[in-house]
C-alpha cells in the first residue's frame, strides 16, 4: 500500500537568518540533578553525564507543563506555502487561534545537500525568514527581531501567548528525501535517506552528527523550543514513501531502520547537552505512521524511549493510492474494510481479527512503549476522495479502480481519486498534471455540503459561475466515527471531519488519558461567515478540542498499568534481526537478553513483559522458553468498536538446564503476528525477589545488584528516589500471617520492607512475585 501522508504544494524558498538570545545557567549539582529526575517523564532516555533541565518543561510527575487551561496537548502544523503572494487565501500566524493550541510545528524545513538543517537562501522571497505582509493586520514584523518571515511572526506571538511551544518539523512527504531550491525546483539531494545510511546501508554517523549539530544551531537561531522529524519512512517496506525517493530508499532499506535509530539517539543527546547548558529543556518528536502495514517494516519502532512525545499521522489510511474507498481517518475498525478483507486479515485466525487502519489500533500500538501521555493522535483539517465510486453504502467501502496513475508514481493500477471542484488543494505530478486526490481544505467541504460555491474559487482557476453538479450528502457512520459526503450523480465520495467527529475524538484522548491531538493543519479548519453565506479558515474544530480538553484531567505519565518493584538489575533485552519487508511475516525477531550484573541467573529465571494489544494475544517463542501470556487486556474476538485494554503480559523462563553468567546472553526466537513498538514494564524473577530492569527507564527505580547492593549514585539523575536498599534495621512491624492489612499497609519480612497494593491477609510477601499484593520496598 503506497500511503502518502503529506499531500503538500511546492515549498516557497525559505533560508537561514541570525541568532536569537540564549538562557545559560551554571552546571548543575549532583542534588540538582536528583531534582530534575523527579520531572522526568517515564520511559524517556536520559544522555550519560548530563543534568538535563527537565522542569523547565516538566512537572514532579513527568507531565508537560503548558498552562492551567491547556492539561492536553493541541499541536497545530503551520505551513510556510500559504503566503498569499501566489493569489491564493494565506494563513498566517495571525491567523493561528493562540489562545486554543498548545504548541505549533513549522513545516517544512529540509536537510540540504551538505547535511545540514535549512530553510532555503536568505531573501525578501524567503518565507521563513526573509518575506513581509506589508498592509495585512495582525502580521506587522517585530523590529527587534533580526529576522522577517514566518519566524520572526512566530516570535512575535509567542511574546504574548508564552505558554505555547514551537517546533520546527523537518522533512515531510515531498521533502524527505530531497528539497525545493529557491526557485521551486525540487533537487533530489537524498535528504535523510543519505544523511542518516550510507549507500551500503551502514550508519552515517557523520551525516547525523553534522545534521544534530546544525539543528541543535538552527533552533537557538530561530527560537524554537525544539525539533520535530518528519522523515516519510523509515521502513523496510519496498516502494514505501515518495515514490520520487525510491531509487535512493529502496537500495537502503535494510539499513534504514538502524540509522533511524542512531539518528534519534544523537538528536536526543545532543538537545540534552544544550538543555544543560541554556537551562531549559529542548523537545524532540517525530511524525510517525500509523499504517500497520508501514509499521511492521520498522521493527519495534525503537526510537520512542529518545522522544518526549509521538504525534502519530492517524490519517491518510485510505486514499486514492489504491481502490479501497474508505475513511481518510476513522477512530475504530468496524470489521468491514474493504481493503483489509481482501487482504483476508478479517479471515485469518492468527491476526485476531485486528483491523489495523484506524486510530485506535495506532494509538495502542505505541501505547505499548510509552504511556499514554506523551502519545498524540493526529487528525485530518483535510479530505481524501474518489470519484468514479461502484458499490458500497453510499460508496464507504465501495472500490474506484484506475488505471490513470499519477505520473512517477510507479504504479500501473490505483484509485480513481476526485478532481476539479472536488481536489481544491490538489498537487500536480511529475508531468505538471493535477493528481488525482479528493483534496481539500475542510472549509471547502463544508461548503460542498451546502451547495455553496465560495467566493475563492477563482483563486484556484475556477470561473466565478462555477455551478455544482448533483448534491453532497453528509453521512456519518458512529462505529468508525467517520463522516463524509457522497455526491450520488457523480458518484464521488469524500472523507470528511467535522465538529461530531472531532468531539467524539477529543472524547477519546480524554478518557484514555492520552497526551493531546495534533493537526495536519491549522489552514484547513473553518468558521462560517454570515454575511457572505459560506464557510471560510477559522478555528471550529481547534475549538471544539480545547473546550472538551480545558477541563479534562491531566494526561497519563506512567507505562505500567500496575507498580513494578523499585529496584531494578542492570539486565538488557533488545528486538533484532527482523526479516526484511515483506518477509517479515509472521513477525520473527531474535530476543536477546544479557546480564551484565555481577550474578548468575539460575535456569528458571522468569522474564515477564508488556506488548501492545496491537498484536493479538498468541505471542510465542520457538527456543524452548515456555512462552505464555498471562494476561491479556482484551479478550474479544475483533477490535469492532476498538481495542478494550493496552497490553498483553508475557511470561518466558531460562530452561531449567541453562543459567546466565555475568556478560552473557541468551536469544530467542520470537513469534508474534502484528506489529507492536517495543515491549516494556519488564520485570525478572528469582531467588524469590522481583526487579525491574534498568534499561526500561521507569522513573522511580534504583538500580541493584542481586540480593540488595546498590551501585554508586549516578550523579546525573538518571535513578529516581526509593528507599534505600542497603540494609539497616527495619522500622516496620513485622509481617503476621493472622493480621489483616489495608492497602498502604507496610510491614517487615525477609529482611525487606514490604507495602500493601490491597487488603490482605495471610499472603506471605514474595510468594507471589510482582503481581501479588505485597510490593517489595528493598532491604532494611
Amino acid at each position: 500500500m503506497l500511503s502518502p501522508t503529506r499531500a503538500r504544494a511546492t515549498l516557497l524558498a525559505a533560508g537561514a537568518g541570525v541568532a536569537a538570545l540564549l538562557i545559560g545557567s551554571l552546571a548543575a549539582t549532583p542534588s540538582q540533578a536528583a531534582d530534575q529526575e523527579s520531572c522526568r517523564p517515564d520511559g524517556l532516555y536520559e544522555t550519560p553525564g548530563v543534568a538535563v533541565p527537565y522542569c523547565s518543561v516538566y512537572d514532579s510527575e513527568g507531565r508537560e507543563k503548558m498552562g492551567a487551561d491547556h492539561p492536553r496537548r493541541v499541536i497545530g502544523y503551520f505551513t510556510n506555502w500559504r503566503t498569499g503572494k501566489d493569489g491564493k487565501p494565506a494563513y498566517l500566524a495571525s491567523d493561528i487561534p493562540w489562545d486554543k493550541v498548545t504548541h505549533l510545528n513549522y513545516a517544512f524545513a529540509h536537510v540540504d545537500g551538505a547535511h545540514r538543517i535549512s530553510v532555503g537562501g536568505d531573501g525578501p522571497d524567503n518565507a521563513s525568514t526573509g518575506m513581509t505582509w506589508p498592509g495585512v493586520a495582525g502580521a506587522e514584523m517585530d523590529p527587534g527581531l533580526p529576522y522577517k518571515g514566518h519566524f520572526n511572526l512566530l516570535n512575535k506571538f509567542k511574546k504574548q501567548h508564552p505558554n505555547v511551544k514551537t517546533m520546527v518539523s523537518v522533512g515531510g512527504w515531498a521533502e524527505t528525501g530531497g528539497y525545493f531550491d529557491d526557485s521551486g525546483k525540487r533537487v533530489d539531494s537524498g535528504g535523510f535517506y543519505s544523511m542518516a545510511t550510507n549507500a551500503d546501508g551502514s550508519v552515517n554517523q557523520a551525516g547525523i552528527n553534522t545534521f544534530a549539530d546544525s539543528t541543535v544551531d538552527f533552533i537557538k537561531k530561530y527560537g524554537f523550543n525544539g525539533v520535530d522529524i518528519d522523515y516519510e519512512y523509515p521502513t523496510t517496506m519496498k516502494d514505501a514513501g515518495n515514490p520520487l525517493d525510491w531509487t535512493l530508499s529502496n537500495a537502503r532499506r535494510a539499513g534504514l531502520v538502524k540509522s533511524y535509530a542512531a539518528l534519534m539517539k544523537t538528536l536526543r543527546e545532543k538537545l540534552d547537552r544544550a538543555s544543560a547548558t541554556d537551562g531549559k529543556h529542548y523537545l524532540l518528536s517525530v511524525a510517525a505512521p500509523s499504517s500497520g502495514y508501514l509499521l511492521r517494516g520498522m521493527e519495534t519502532f525503537q526510537v520512542q524511549k529518545y522522544l518526549d512525545y509521538v504525534n502519530i499521522m492517524s490519517y491518510d489510511l485510505h486514499g486514492a493510492w489504491n481502490e479501497y474507498v474508505g475513511p481518510n481517518a476513522a477512530l475504530f475498525d468496524d470489521g468491514k474494510d474493504a481493503e483489509l478483507a481482501q487482504a483476508s486479515v478479517y479471515s485469518t485466525s492468527q491476526y485476531g481479527g485486528t483491523g489495523y487502519l484506524n486510530t485506535d489500533w495506532a494509538y495502542h500500538y505505541f501505547r505499548g512503549s510509552m504511556p499514554s501521555g506523551r502519545i498524540n493522535i493526529g487528525l485530518p483539517y483535510y479530505t481524501r476522495g474518489f470519484k468514479n465510486v461502484q458499490g458500497g453504502t453510499n460508496g464507504l467501502w465501495g472500490r474506484a479502480a484506475s488505471t490513470d496513475c499519477p505520473a512517477g508514481a510507479g504504479l500501473t493500477k490505483c484509485g480513481d481519486g476526485a478532481v476539479g471542484i472536488d481536489n481544491l488543494w490538489h498537487d500536480q505530478d511529475t508531468a505538471g498534471k493535477e493528481a488525482p486526490a479528493g483534496s481539500n481544505p475542510m472549509w471547502h467541504a463544508k461548503n460542498l455540503e451546502k451547495g455553496v460555491v465560495g467566493d475563492y474559487v477563482t483563486d484556484y482557476g475556477f470561473a466565478a459561475d462555477t455551478k455544482l453538479t448533483g448534491t453532497y450528502v453528509r453521512n456519518y457512520d458512529s462505529t468508525l466515527v467517520a463522516p463524509w459526503l457522497w455526491n450520488a450523480e457523480k458518484k464521488v465520495f469524500l472523507s470528511t471531519e467535522d465538529e461530531q467527529s472531532v468531539k467524539t475524538k477529543a472524547d477519546y484522548v480524554a478518557d484514555k488519558g492520552i497526551g493531546g491531538t495534533m493537526i495536519w493543519e491549522l489552514a484547513g479548519d473553518y468558521d462560517w461567515n454570515a454575511a457572505k453565506g459560506q464557510y471560510e479558515p477559522g478555528s471550529t474544530l481547534t475549538s471544539t478540542m480545547y473546550d472538551t480538553f480545558k477541563s479534562a484531567a491531566p494526561y497519563g505519565a506512567k507505562r505500567s498499568t500496575v507498580d513494578l518493584p523499585a529496584r531494578a538489575l542492570d539486565i538488557d533485552v533488545s528486538f533484532d534481526q527482523f526479516p526484511l519487508g515483506d518477509s517479515n511475516y509472521p513477525i520473527s525477531p531474535k530476543l536477546k537478553i544479557t546480564n551484565n550484573t555481577k550474578a548468575t541467573l539460575p535456569g528458571g529465571t522468569e522474564f515477564q513483559f508488556d506488548y501492545a494489544t496491537s498484536a493479538p494475544a498468541n505471542a510465542k517463542d520457538q527456543s524452548g522458553f515456555g512462552t505464555t501470556i498471562v494476561r491479556s487486556d482484551h479478550t474479544a474476538a475483533n477490535n469492532i468498536g476498538g481495542l478494550k485494554g493496552d497490553y498483553n503480559r508475557v511470561s518466558l523462563k531460562l530452561p531449567a538446564w541453562q543459567s546466565l553468567a555475568p556478560g552473557a546472553s541468551v536469544q530467542v526466537d520470537f513469534v508474534y503476528y502484528l506489529p507492536t513498538s517495543t515491549p516494556s514494564n519488564w520485570t525478572v524473577t528469582f531467588g524469590g525477589q522481583s526487579y525491574a530492569l534498568a534499561a526500561d527507564l521507569a522513573r522511580g527505580t534504583t538500580v541493584v545488584e542481586p540480593g540488595g547492593s546498590t551501585p554508586s549514585p549516578d550523579p546525573t539523575g538518571t535513578t529516581g528516589p526509593s528507599p534505600d536498599p542497603t540494609g539497616g534495621t527495619c522500622a516496620a512491624a513485622a509481617w503476621s500471617a493472622s493480621a489483616e492489612y489495608g492497602a498502604g499497609a507496610t510491614v517487615s519480612h525477609g529482611a525487606h520492607q514490604w507495602k500493601a497494593k490491597w487488603w490482605t491477609k495471610g499472603e506471605t510477601p514474595g510468594s507471589t512475585g510482582e503481581w501479588g499484593v505485597w510490593q517489595d520496598l528493598g532491604a532494611c
